[in-house]
């Protein structure tokens, strides 16, 4: 039980930042390359690389190559339904 409740807090801990909030909600459009999130979030390159590269670890974005691009997509479309789920309790 302690290990699947700290795999739970990593993630939580993940979605629980501002910036990676934006990102998933920009990704319920579809997939995108990061050069099409960076004027969105207004943070540097290294900054939503970083990002990126914690959601994916944590589970929560899966990526792919397209040539030179990097394209990034939600992993489950539970992601969206937890989200969603934190705004209805605000209400």
């Amino acid at each position: 039980m302690g290990a699947e409740l700290e795999d739970k807090a990593s993630v939580l801990k993940v979605l629980g930042d501002l910036n990676r909030l934006r990102i998933i909600e920009l990704l319920r459009e579809g997939e995108l390359c990061q050069c099409e999130i960076l004027p969105v979030i207004g943070q540097s390159q290294p900054t939503v690389s970083r990002h990126l590269r914690l959601m994916e670890q944590a589970g929560i974005l899966c990526s792919r190559r397209d040539g030179t691009r990097t394209l990034y997509r939600v992993a489950s479309e539970d992601v969206f339904t937890l989200v969603d789920l934190v705004e209805s309790l605000q209400t």
